[in-house]
């Protein structure tokens, strides 16, 4: 039952950049930080990163917060923040979708971690980790 797996609460009040996430996220793994980066967050949410063994909740609370927080402006900036260590043979896909976000098109940060913590829920590709995602 959901009711005996541990929380872990993410508060979407105390950050406002993709940077504050991190630390906020960290904050929840015992002896582990993850810095941001996502795919190193697939790796933490397998388990091994400090978070609990067998199945847990994450609650994210002010998630709408987060939504603006971790909207098109903040996917911009990561983006640009990556471009020059893009492989050429990617370049062309990757600025297009950094021209989406600065136009404020396309898949957000938020859209992209809640993708990420669902693939590790029912129904994702990696749901034996059990991991199971409230917004509020």
């Amino acid at each position: 039952m959901t009711r005996d797996l541990p929380v872990l609460v993410v508060d979407g009040t105390r950050f406002s950049d993709l940077d504050g996430f991190a630390r906020e996220f960290s904050r929840l793994l015992n002896g582990y930080t993850w810095r941001g980066n996502l795919d190193a967050l697939n790796d933490v949410l397998r388990g091994g990163f400090g978070t609990p063994d067998g199945g847990w909740i994450l609650r994210w609370l002010a998630s709408e917060t987060s939504r603006a927080a971790l909207g098109h402006a903040e996917t911009a900036r990561r983006l640009e923040r990556l471009l020059p260590g893009v492989d050429p043979s990617n370049r062309a896909s990757f600025e297009a979708r950094l021209d989406a976000a600065r136009r404020g098109e396309g898949p957000t940060l938020f859209d992209e971690i809640v993708a990420i913590v669902r693939e590790h829920g029912p129904g994702g590709s990696e749901a034996a980790d059990g991991i199971l995602l409230e917004l509020s």
